[in-house]
């Protein structure tokens, strides 16, 4: 194993899986503070399909882009805040009680978005849910990482991020199964209540991070925690011996981690080339495009030419179920492969993805089928889109749909393919009956297309490359790269620069799908993709296999590889940066 911290020869993939037997008290841990990933999962990804019910319920909602991408980011806007409050209350208070305090604002937004009479009480909701999911960001793996055995670590946090993409593949299957259910909506955003709950018994018998613990001066506490996830008794003399050297290290420098300034921490050499290395990652994680899928998969699927809701989110299911099974993969390969080399993988495969949807919604929105004015005549003239009626010439589907004077939608044809001409009407509830009622499509958000299938293909593949690596990586990395004393600190400025990006994509999609198309949105994504993969080859270190004291010490060395495909033993002197 790098580092020769540990004597192991076996993936840690089937050391987890074994440890259930030897030592159950270990993945009791971890599965119960990964419920916090559960519930960061179904409340990221359950809005995607609740939004299209919510615009069917609030007139003001399918009107205003803006309105939907202010329900969707104000969870985020909520994050923020709470990961940044996240990373002071995990140093102050510890992991423990800060993931208790989650899961109340996990139940409060439920309950405030399931019973909400309009668009405000919906963004309060969100706003509480938000604050839940960024303190369950940064402190379910943080909590993971310190009550796990170094050479399992790995695989253990990548549980959290397989709970992450199991609780969206399980928002979707939630949103399909209340399409037909008075509420819809309310029922799927309420279900979230229950899991918070369930997690807040369960975290009220369990104990607090031992290595917390320690550095609080409660010494005893943190050894018997210890000696029940160790087998060995010199695992746990190790153990302790790493953590007390690293307070040691703690007391030398000038003031305390609570009062130290993040100004002060930068200057820090160590912190400093940990706090590049994290913090870029989870922007990065952001601006390669997931949260568009993960937020927006049902409206893309619509853009892509499928109408209906259930089909759309049908659809998405798949691109979510992808998502889970790439957190299993990364189970697997985290501890074999490494973490920078799975980055490398993914990033290659988001490039090649994001290549092909630009492509098609390009092909898409240039070969869209004409309107006819024999097809628009059909319908009575009082609902022919006014635009449309005062020059008619070389129209077709996407020109409808972007009608600038009202809001127009596309009535697919009924002669037997919906490639054909169709009519362009007025947008509301009574033409699209009208339109439903002789068997046709309506269309108000995408065109129908032939090409569709295909961007189901690039969105299938996004994901596919996207979970495993950069999917679960940063987060790891993340829990495992900051000195003991400072990391929840920094691994709060980490999550809070995740969110604010994660705001800046979620507040800007449609709009920019709207303004320059998805063609061109997702070819921003793409180029932005090229620059994740430049930074993780100059400015990522790998931590596969190092125990939690050793990942400082390889700082201190600057040993950041660009040759991240040769052996340790085997790097240049000149890789380090």
């Amino acid at each position: 194993m790098e580092g020769g911290a540990h004597g192991f020869d076996g993936s840690a993939f089937r050391e987890c899986f074994s440890l259930s037997w030897r030592n159950p008290y270990v993945l009791r841990l971890a599965f119960s503070a990964g419920i916090g990933g559960l519930l960061f999962g179904y409340d990221t990804g359950v809005i995607s399909g609740a939004l299209l019910y919510i615009r069917d319920d609030f007139r003001s909602v399918d009107k205003n882009t803006w309105l939907q991408e202010m329900i969707v980011s104000m969870a985020v806007a909520g994050a923020i805040i709470g990961a940044a409050v996240g990373g002071w209350a995990n140093d102050r208070f510890g992991r423990r009680t800060s993931i208790l305090v989650a899961d109340l604002l996990f139940f409060a937004g439920a309950v405030v978005m399931a019973s909400a009479t309009g668009p405000v009480q919906l963004v309060v909701g969100r706003v509480f849910v938000g604050l839940g999911v960024g303190m369950a960001s940064m402190t379910a793996p943080l909590y993971i990482s310190e009550a796990s055995p170094a050479r399992i670590r790995g695989a253990l946090v990548s549980t959290n991020g397989f709970l992450i993409t199991g609780g969206q593949f399980l928002s979707y299957l939630i949103n399909l199964a209340f399409t037909k259910a008075p509420g819809t909506w309310r029922w799927m955003l309420g279900v979230a209540g229950l899991p918070a709950v369930f997690q807040f018994v369960l975290m009220l018998f369990l104990p607090e991070s031992p290595r917390w613990l320690y550095r609080k001066g409660r010494v005893e506490e943190a050894e018997a925690i210890l000696r029940k996830i160790y087998m060995a008794e010199e695992e746990v003399t190790r153990e302790m011996q790493e953590l007390k050297e690293s307070v040691e290290a703690e007391a030398r420098e000038r003031g305390s981690s609570e009062r130290v300034s993040l100004t002060a921490l930068v200057k820090t050499p160590t912190v400093r080339r940990a706090l590049v290395a994290g913090v870029g990652l989870q922007v990065f994680q952001q601006l390669v495009g997931i949260n568009t899928v993960m937020y927006y998969s049902p409206s893309i699927v619509q853009l892509a030419g499928f109408a209906s809701n259930q089909t759309a989110l049908a659809l998405s299911l798949v691109t979510s179920g992808l998502n889970a099974l790439g957190s299993i993969v990364s189970i697997y390969f985290i501890d074999r492969t490494g973490r920078r080399k799975l980055l490398v993988i993914s990033l290659v495969g988001v490039i090649a993805s994001l290549a092909l949807l630009s492509a098609v919604f390009h092909e898409t929105t240039t070969h869209s089928p004409a309107v006819g004015s024999a097809e628009t005549r059909h319908f009575d003239g009082s609902l022919t889109c006014p635009d449309y009626r005062t020059s008619s010439s070389g129209w077709d589907c996407t020109r409808c749909l972007k009608a600038s004077s009202t809001e127009c939608g596309f009535c697919a044809s009924g002669a037997g393919s919906k490639l054909l001409s169709g009519a362009c009407l007025l947008s509301n509830a009574t033409v699209r009956d009208a339109c439903h009622g002789e068997g046709r499509l309506w269309y108000t958000r995408g065109c129908p297309s032939r090409y569709g299938w295909l961007a189901m293909v690039g969105l299938a593949l996004y994901i596919a490359f996207f979970s495993p690596g950069m999917g679960t990586v940063p987060w790891i990395v993340n829990s495992e790269i900051y000195p003991l004393r400072h990391r929840g600190v920094c691994g709060g400025v980490a999550a809070t620069a995740n969110w604010v990006s994660n705001l800046v994509v979620a507040q800007s999609f449609l709009t920019l799908t709207e303004a320059i198309g998805p063609a061109w949105t997702f070819l921003i994504f793409g180029c932005l993709s090229v620059a994740a993969l430049a930074f993780v080859l100059v400015c990522v270190p790998e931590t596969k296999g190092l125990p939690i004291e050793e990942v400082e010490k390889m700082l201190e060395k600057r040993d950041l590889r660009l040759k991240f495909w040769a052996p340790r033993g085997r790097a240049s002197k000149n890789d380090g940066l």
